[in-house]
């Protein structure tokens, strides 16, 4: 029953991640950014952005329109406002009459700066949310493509349990069956924190770092074999989840065989590349008797070292070269 029921929650998180990835609602941007909607109705603030990209108005306040971006977020800061103040009535409404494009999702203004009364005529007239913000245009420019490159960014979804451990993102993978939930729950229960289990939808924030997350309907749950599906902000509290993280680490469970051989220095550096970034990887062989949720602290503690500049393989080896050296010697 437990295994169809997250079937069902799978096929529905599936649907949810295809429509999330390809646009977000005027409104996300407003509750996200607590934008004041100056002129605005629920379908306006249902027109959907598709582009992570903003423009500022510049040749198109003189009449200049023949490579207008459209489809953009339109900001208007100080500049643009007194420039449109030059401007008489009859030509600003012409040229506000082609910025407020049908394509266009939302005109945003910074500084809460007062804007004339054609600008609100123009947003009624072609049902355009006219938003306004206090922050200043650099930094709210800033905030917005941020919150549009994340949400608008290409997402796939891989099997494993994403959890914070002592502030380092670790990706727990392995064949199914093999503990990574149950795994999963001894970390929480050590005050670690979980972002996701059984489906990880990562994306690629920028040329180095990939994000990990919960799909929506799959948040802060946690599926135990013969106990079921436990929400785990609830049992363990809000400081046993949180909602995204960069994946900076993958462990990889392999059931443990002696026909295999296994890294027993830790000099075997390898990656995995998750949506074009590489992330780094160890193997951990799973055997009857080894504590994983203790191993993975002391991998994540030691791979925080290592990034520090304190490698225990690099002593252990420059250790034996000296004792090699000294044997020589005598």
């Amino acid at each position: 029953m437990v295994a169809f029921l997250k079937q069902i929650l799978i096929r529905a998180s599936s649907e949810e991640l295809s429509s999330l990835s390809g646009f977000v609602r005027v409104s996300d941007l407003v509750k996200k950014l607590n934008l004041e909607v100056m002129v605005g109705d629920e379908n306006s603030l249902r027109r959907k952005i598709k582009t992570s990209n903003i423009s500022r108005p510049g040749l198109e306040l003189t009449g200049y329109f023949q490579y207008y971006s459209s489809e953009r977020v339109q900001m208007f800061g100080r500049k643009e406002i007194i420039f449109m103040e030059q401007v008489d009535s009859k030509n600003k409404l012409k040229i506000l009459r082609k910025i407020f494009h049908e394509n266009t999702p939302a005109i945003v203004i910074s500084r809460d700066l007062e804007c004339s009364e054609e600008f609100v005529q123009i947003a009624k007239e072609s049902k355009i949310s006219l938003l306004r913000s206090p922050l200043k245009t650099s930094r709210l420019s800033g905030m917005i493509v941020s919150f549009l490159a994340d949400r608008l960014a290409e997402r796939i979804s891989i099997h494993g349990v994403l959890l914070d451990v002592y502030g380092l993102g670790v990706l727990i993978q392995g064949d199914s069956g093999i503990g990574k939930s149950e795994t999963g729950l001894e970390l929480i229960k050590l005050g670690h924190r979980l972002i996701a289990d059984d489906r990880v939808d990562v994306y690629q924030k920028d040329e180095f770092t990939v994000i990990g997350e919960a799909p929506e309907i799959l948040k802060h749950l946690l599926e135990i074999r013969g106990v079921g599906i436990i929400d785990v902000m609830h049992l363990f509290g809000a400081s046993a989840v949180r909602s995204s993280m960069q994946i900076q680490l993958t462990i990889y469970l392999d059931q443990w065989s002696k026909e295999k051989s296994y890294d027993r220095l830790g000099s075997e550096a390898t990656v995995v590349p998750l949506v074009n970034v590489n992330v780094p990887q160890i193997q951990i062989p799973v055997k009857t008797g080894r504590n994983l949720s203790t191993i993975i602290e002391a991998a994540a503690m030691n791979f925080r070292a290592r990034s520090m500049g304190f490698d225990a393989t690099e002593t252990f080896s420059q250790r034996l070269s000296n004792l090699i050296l000294e044997n020589s010697e005598d």
